[in-house]
């Protein structure tokens, strides 16, 4: 009987390191198994087109802003910069010369009509008595996805083409447009820096970007 015991105890104090092995075998080798799935996992095109086309979207358009009223020279905005003789020479407003160095500016009414009918057209009215419009000019539109390459699990190196899509007063705010070739220089590059112009009617342009996919869904790389 004793004896009986003694072996019942060493098969018992053999068996426990034996199931710690087993289960640290099962843990690693479950392990490395989920790593290869994941490693096997391809964001596909459909996806990136889907990703893409939303990171474009939150950028917004592009926009040019000014101000309605009689408008001094402020930080904010300055009346006689290029951006209202453009907007005056695309027929959206009408100034005049007002005493002290200010503008009087106005909508035409093609122009409110024009401005008004875009989405996310804003205004807001100013403490100065002025109305603050901002108005879109173009929005970014997928053209294509080229190339989805994994690296990694949870990152994507994804190429696409995209480029503008103006609308009638982008059109007016196109770089290589008429209206705008028509100012010097110097003005033609404030319009650029400052005032929304851009090369609206350009070829469509290649971009690579790293997308990580975070608890919130896929987004742009933190560079």
């Amino acid at each position: 009987m004793f004896e009986d015991e003694i072996e019942l105890e060493k098969k018992t104090s053999s068996a426990g390191p034996l199931l710690m092995i087993t289960a640290l075998i099962l843990v690693v080798g479950g392990g490395l198994v989920w790593f290869f799935v994941q490693s096997r996992k391809q964001m596909t095109p459909a996806e990136a087109e889907s990703v893409i086309a939303t990171i474009l979207k939150a950028q917004g358009p592009a926009v040019v802003q000014f101000h309605a009223g009689l408008v001094n020279a402020s930080v904010n905005d300055k009346p006689y910069d290029p951006h209202y003789t453009l907007l005056e020479k695309s027929g959206v407003i009408k100034t005049a010369k007002a005493v002290g160095g200010a503008k009087n500016v106005t909508l035409t009414a093609d122009g409110e009509k024009q401005v008004s009918a875009f989405p996310e057209f804003k205004t807001t009215k100013e403490q100065d008595g002025t109305t603050l419009y901002v108005v879109p000019l173009a929005q970014r539109k997928l053209i294509s996805v080229g190339s989805v390459k994994m690296n990694g699990p949870n990152q994507a190196i994804v190429q696409y083409t995209w480029k503008w899509e103006p609308n009638t007063l982008g059109q007016s705010f196109d770089a290589s447009g008429p209206l705008v070739k028509s100012f010097n220089t110097w003005d033609r590059s404030t319009l650029i820096q400052k005032y929304g112009a851009d090369f609206y009617n350009a070829a469509p342009a290649s971009v690579t970007v790293k997308l990580v996919n975070t608890s919130k869904g896929w987004q742009l790389a933190q560079e």
